[in-house]
């Protein structure tokens, strides 16, 4: 049974860091590229960032570029999503996924709560 387990959200106030995990199981982690997504009330789901398998190559929204880092360790089938600098507007539902190359991602978690504080 494949799962993935995001943690690491909560509340913090504008200017605070805080750094999301993904932990996975049920697959073979070091075959699938990792990436984070977001869906902030009554909006979309985007994209964040991701990162390829071996984390050679890392990819971030304009919105979060340079204030994120996505980074994994494949020895413990995690992804971690370092978030500094928080905005009012990064407050969403953060999620992970897996997907096999540059295709859809195929597997997602069950959210974590981020929200910042004004």
């Amino acid at each position: 049974q494949v799962q993935l387990v995001e943690s690491g959200g909560g509340l913090v106030q504008t200017g605070d860091s805080l750094r999301l995990s993904c932990a996975t199981s049920g697959i073979i982690f070091s075959g699938y590229g990792m990436g984070w997504f977001r869906q902030a009330p009554g909006k979309e789901r985007e994209f964040v960032a991701s990162i390829t398998r071996d984390g050679g190559s890392t990819s971030y929204s304009d919105s979060v570029k340079g204030r994120f880092t996505i980074s994994r360790d494949n020895a413990k089938k995690t992804v971690y999503l370092q978030m500094s600098s928080l905005k009012p507007e990064d407050t969403a539902v953060y999620y992970c996924a897996a997907r096999v190359g540059l295709g859809g991602y195929r597997y997602w978690g069950q959210g974590t709560q981020v929200t910042v504080s004004s």
